[in-house]
């Protein structure tokens, strides 16, 4: 199973999209102290929405797709939905 999910820095209210096989250990390395990626800048991160996929390649491209929305506002909408 492929999961894309996005995180949130509410201390920088930025939003992190990516895909992984495991939502766990993924959000243990956004927010690990060494981690030295894009992502440390703005920790700590909640995950606050995920899909999952049975393949790896429909995950990747729903992450594509995701990152074109480009807006926090359309990003909030998609949440806003699966909170709902």
């Amino acid at each position: 199973m492929y999961y894309v999910y996005i995180l949130h820095s509410s201390a920088a209210d930025k939003y992190y999209i990516g895909f992984t096989s495991s939502l766990e250990g993924r959000l243990e390395a956004h927010n690990h102290p060494q981690n030295k990626g894009w992502s440390k800048r703005y920790q700590p991160w909640t995950l606050v929405y995920h899909e999952s996929y049975v393949t790896k390649q429909n995950a990747m491209d729903r992450e594509k797709k995701l990152k074109g929305l480009k807006s926090k506002n359309r990003i909030r909408e998609l949440i806003s939905k699966f909170t709902s």
